[in-house]
């Protein structure tokens, strides 16, 4: 598998896992490779800062993602119904203010009335969701990656 940074004509940037360089070539000429954001097919790599291994003394041991292979083909109603998902979520994101890693914080003054409500997204640790749910502070996860705004081009 290989890991390609992608980014869309509007400017999202996100992460897409391939079977090789020329899988890529061929999802994305078929019309396969969509921004999670807002769905657009005009996506081509970004630019990418080489992976550096650290030495094998110092590196930390983590079991490898599971991900289900495919053929490449994702159905049609699969496809129309995640490009909703992303259009969804980028409308949502809209009128929403990024805070980064204080959303737990943030979360938290807002729900005790230490501050004024309003749409935030964020970073949050499982554990700090968990404890905000916990407390009875209603919290979602996204279901696409979200870029942070200083990253993007």
């Amino acid at each position: 598998m290989i890991v390609f940074d992608l980014s869309c004509i509007e400017g999202h940037r996100f992460e897409g896992w391939f079977g090789s360089s020329d899988d890529f070539a061929d999802q994305q000429a078929r019309g396969l490779v969509a921004c999670p954001q807002c769905g657009s097919d005009k996506v081509a790599k970004a630019p990418m800062a080489p992976a550096v291994p650290a030495k094998s003394n110092q590196r930390e041991e983590r079991p490898a993602p599971r991900r289900q292979v495919t053929n490449g083909e994702i159905p049609p109603e699969v496809r129309k119904a995640m490009k909703a998902l992303a259009r969804a979520q980028a409308k949502a994101l809209e009128n929403s203010k990024w805070v980064g890693d204080s959303f737990a914080e943030q979360s938290r003054a807002m729900h005790y009335g230490e501050k004024d409500l309003e749409a935030i997204h964020g970073k949050a640790t499982l554990k700090e969701a968990q404890e905000l749910l916990d407390e009875g502070i209603s919290v979602a996860p996204l279901p696409f990656p979200v870029a942070e705004p200083d990253e993007l081009n």
